[in-house]
C-alpha cells in the first residue's frame, strides 16, 4: 500500500514539474507538440502536456557579442588587426529555433566574415576617419542576413584597429611633415601681410616726408626709456637733400 502511494506521489510530482513552467518577463517559450511547431508562449505560467509538448526557452534580451580580432588587408594593401562588438536580440523566437541551429554562434561567424569582407574594400585612411559610415554598413549587412533567423542587429562598433609598428612610424612622420607645412604657410602669410603693411607705410612716408622725422622721434623716446648709454639724434631729411644738391652742382 505504501509502495503504491509512493509511486503515485512520484508520478504526480513528475507530472506537475513537467506540466507547469514559469517564464520571466524577458523570456518566451517555443512549444513543439508531437514534434511540430505549435506556438510561442510567455511570459508567466505555461501549461504543457507531459510527454506530448516540449518547450524551448528563448531570451529576448540584447546580446553583446565581442568579435575576435581579425587579420584584414585593406584596399591599399595595409595589414591590420581589427575587432568589433555586435549588439543583437531575438525578435522572432520561432525563427530563431527553427531556421538556425545555434543563432549566437551563427551570428558570430557571420560577423567575422562580414568584418573581413567590408574592411578589405576600404582604405586605411577611410577606416580611421569614417568609422561611423563603416559601422552603419556592417550593421546593415548583418541585419539583412540575420533577419531570416528572427534576429535584429541593432548596432555594430569597430572597437580597435591594431596597426603595424612601421605604419605607425610612417603616419607619425606624415603628421609631422603636415604640421611643418602648415607652419611654413602661416609664416609665409605673416611675411606677406607684413610686407603689404610696410609698403603702405612707405607710400605714406613718401607722400609726407615729415612723417619719417616723427618716426625717428618715437624711436628715440622708446630708446630713452631703457637703460642705454647710447643716444641717437636723427638727421633732418632736408639737410641731406641740401648736401646732395651741392655735390651735384
Amino acid at each position: 500500500m505504501l509502495y503504491t502511494v509512493g509511486m503515485i506521489a512520484v508520478l504526480l510530482f513528475f507530472l506537475v514539474t513537467n506540466m507547469f513552467k514559469i517564464l520571466k518577463e524577458y523570456e518566451r517559450g517555443v512549444i513543439f507538440r508531437l514534434g511540430r511547431i505549435y506556438k510561442s508562449k510567455g511570459p508567466g505560467l505555461i501549461v504543457l502536456i507531459p510527454g506530448i509538448d516540449r518547450m524551448v526557452k528563448m531570451s529576448l534580451r540584447t546580446v553583446v557579442m565581442d568579435v575576435p580580432p581579425q587579420d584584414v588587408i585593406t584596399r591599399d594593401n595595409v595589414s591590420i588587426k581589427v575587432n568589433a562588438v555586435v549588439y543583437f536580440r531575438v525578435i522572432d523566437p520561432q525563427k530563431a529555433v527553427i531556421e538556425v541551429e545555434d543563432f549566437i554562434d551563427a551570428t558570430s561567424q557571420l560577423s567575422q566574415t562580414t568584418l573581413r569582407s567590408v574592411l578589405g574594400q576600404v582604405e586605411l585612411d577611410d577606416l580611421l576617419a569614417h568609422r561611423d559610415k563603416i559601422n552603419s554598413e556592417l550593421q546593415g549587412i548583418l541585419d539583412k542576413h540575420t533577419d531570416p533567423w528572427g534576429i535584429k542587429v541593432a548596432n555594430v562598433e569597430v572597437k580597435h584597429v591594431d596597426l603595424p609598428q612601421e605604419m605607425q612610424r610612417a603616419m607619425a612622420r606624415q603628421a609631422e611633415a603636415e604640421r611643418e607645412r602648415r607652419a611654413k604657410i602661416i609664416a609665409a602669410e605673416g611675411e606677406f601681410q607684413a610686407a603689404a603693411k610696410l609698403g603702405e607705410a612707405a607710400d605714406i612716408i613718401d607722400a609726407h616726408p615729415s612723417a619719417l622725422q616723427l618716426r625717428y622721434l618715437q624711436t628715440l623716446s622708446e630708446i630713452a626709456t631703457e637703460n642705454n648709454s647710447t643716444t641717437l639724434f636723427p638727421i633732418p631729411i632736408d639737410l641731406l637733400k641740401a648736401i646732395r644738391g651741392r655735390e651735384k652742382s
